[in-house]
């Protein structure tokens, strides 16, 4: 199994933990330390020697801070781990709901007198710090750069990990790395840069063609990069480069120098005659403190600030990606419906764990044989399990699925071709009326999507309210975006496309997201529909002053649980929607599976 279910943290080692980092903060003068969940290559996944804040503080979300002062410690979370967070820290730590409440201002509050309050800057990019100076200017609060007071209590802290890369053949990654370092060196050519730093994996291995195992349901290897306008790209990694990943980055052009990680000071150091281009967004503050150390002493090394230059391109996927994650979700279409031709069959006798489901649904996928990795920690809630948005079960949450409950499974495969993510709420037994409104208006939500036509230049923000438009009616709403933007055989949440409130980057042809809005009544049921779509032109339409628009085309293919959908809410263009969805579905799946499945799905996809 790829995933496991042992506890993985506890509040009880909250309080003597904290105490430690205190300790550590008096020694050093401090009156503050901040604790993210990040490491310094900005990934929202992370090793585990990364865990920082879930070693300090219990609580093992994916996104979420922690700022310890002398006389309280704030866990900062947004709205996916608000019931998450009172499970599973202990009482010294106070959560705080986050960005309602905003660091600066929280710090101003506890700290009227002004104080000097730590960070790592490694673990934070020079946009996050600049913007939090900004907030704090004239407060009498300091804030600055230090070595990490964790890692200085952490005595059994894992070692870095240092695992293989393999390469991603041309075939699956439609495109050369020659052709992608010559395009994008000659980009920083034109506008007048020799060097751009590149601080995310996943930048990285799209650029050079290759794919790592450093972090666990990413295929990234821990590592810095330096593209150069002459083409040329320094790697900064500690992970294993065998014979053929040499022989390939090197090729007939020696395109690619390596070094261990540790250079890159050194490599700054030795700089001259350069002009840097790094991005605010992603790049470790520390990096800038390493320039800025740099062109104190030698005038000509300039910095600049700019997008990460493999952030859009990587997020446009050409047409070899797009037809590589077509092929990864029908496969792993088929894998979903003999699991929930499995799940049908079973649940409604009441033996069923919500770790069984995660099993069983692994095994379908390695069924497929080509599995590399789930995509990330399969989500299995059962009635009030599934309210908490990105819930993990363990072996001291695992609830039986009991009929009468709605299961949220949200899960996927990382495949060689394509990176998956689906969720499905499925009814177990008889589901009173109630949660089968609730569904159909989050259904209604991803039909929105999934039906919109927008001009170029729109971004996410712009459509976020379509999918929240049939609740909000009905006075409900979630709290987390719509959809995320998706790699190809890279990450599951990828930027900087996707739909939410913060997503202003324009939507362009290629770019992979998920349309997922859902519902959540804590203590009682969570609700959450989920496919994989992409951008493309959309078809012309006859008409006075029609403009060129773009759409989505729909990559995931399973069904939509019927017993839940109230067909009386739908209008005449939802209902057809779902049928011609499902009529899709029966057709591109039907021929991959045979048997009891076979017959499942073509029940599963009658018309309404």
């Amino acid at each position: 199994m790829f995933q496991t279910f042992e506890v993985t943290s506890s509040p009880d080692t909250g309080p003597a933990r904290l105490a430690a980092v205190r300790a550590e903060m008096s020694a050093r003068k401090l009156d503050g330390f901040l604790v993210p969940r990040a490491d310094r290559f900005q990934g929202e996944y992370v090793a585990s020697c990364d865990e920082r804040l879930s070693w300090l503080t219990g609580f093992t979300g994916s996104a979420g801070f922690s700022c310890v002062l002398n006389d309280i410690a704030g866990v900062f979370i947004d709205g996916r781990y608000r019931v998450q967070v009172r499970d599973q820290v202990a009482d010294v730590f106070t959560p705080v709901h986050w960005p309602e409440v905003q660091l600066a201002d929280w710090l101003k509050e506890q700290l009227p007198e002004g104080g000097v309050v730590g960070f790592d800057p490694w673990l934070y990019s020079v946009g996050q710090i600049r913007d939090l100076r900004g907030k704090l200017d004239r407060t009498g609060i300091k804030l600055v750069g230090h070595t990490n007071l964790v890692d200085a209590v952490w005595e059994d802290r894992p070692a870095p990990p240092r695992k293989p890369i393999c390469i991603q053949p041309d075939e699956l990654a439609g495109e050369r790395f020659e052709d992608k370092c010559s395009r994008l060196g000659t980009a920083l050519e034109k506008d007048g840069l020799r060097r751009a730093f590149i601080a995310l994996p996943d930048s990285i291995c799209w650029l050079l063609n290759i794919r790592g195992s450093d972090i666990p349901r990413n295929p990234v290897m821990q590592a810095y990069a330096i593209l150069d306008w002459t083409d040329h790209v320094h790697l900064f990694t500690d992970a294993k480069i065998d014979a053929d990943v040499a022989a390939h980055l090197s090729d007939e052009m020696d395109l690619v120098t390596t070094y261990p990680l540790n250079d890159l000071a050194g490599f700054f150091a030795k700089a001259e005659r350069a002009t840097f281009q790094i991005d605010p967004a992603t790049t470790p503050q520390a990096v800038l403190d390493l320039l800025e150390a740099k062109r104190a002493v030698d005038q000509s090394v300039q910095i600049v600030e700019g997008p990460d230059p493999c952030i859009l391109p990587k997020a446009r996927k050409n047409a070899v990606e797009v037809g590589g994650s077509r092929a990864a979700h029908l496969r792993d279409g088929a894998a979903m419906v003999r699991f929930l031709t499995w799940l049908d069959a079973e649940a409604p006798k009441g033996d069923l764990t919500e770790i069984d489901v995660v099993t069983a649904l692994e095994g379908f996928r390695r069924d497929t044989n080509v599995l590399q990795d789930i995509s990330f920690e399969t989500i299995s809630g059962a009635g009030p399990n599934g309210a908490i948005v990105h819930y993990r079960v363990n072996e001291d949450t695992n609830r039986v699925v009991t009929p009468g409950d709605l299961l949220l499974v949200d899960s996927g495969g990382q495949y060689l071709d394509g990176t998956t993510d689906i969720t499905r709420t499925i009814a177990i037994g008889d589901i009173g009326g109630d949660e089968k409104t609730c569904f159909t208006r989050v259904l209604q939500g991803m039909i929105a999507i999934s039906r919109v036509r927008f001009p170029k230049g729109v971004a996410g923000s712009d459509l976020d309210a379509l999918a929240r438009y049939p609740l909000w009616l009905a006075g409900q709403d979630y709290d987390h975006g719509t959809g995320h933007g998706v790699g190809s055989y890279l990450s599951v949440h990828e930027g900087p496309q996707g739909l939410s409130r913060r997503a202003k980057t324009p939507l362009e042809v290629g770019m992979i997201l998920s349309n997922e809005p859902g519902y959540y009544r804590e203590g009682d049921f969570g609700i959450r529909i989920e496919n994989l779509i992409v951008v493309r032109e959309a078809d012309a339409v006859t008409g006075c002053d029609a403009r060129a628009m773009l759409d989505f085309e729909t990559l995931t293919y399973v069904p939509l649980d019927r017993r839940l959908i109230d067909a009386t809410l739908l209008t005449r263009d939802e209902q057809a929607w779902i049928d011609q969805y499902h009529s899709d579905t029966l057709q591109k799946i039907g021929p991959l599976v045979d048997g009891s499945a076979l017959a499942w799905l073509q029940a599963a996809c009658a018309p309404l």
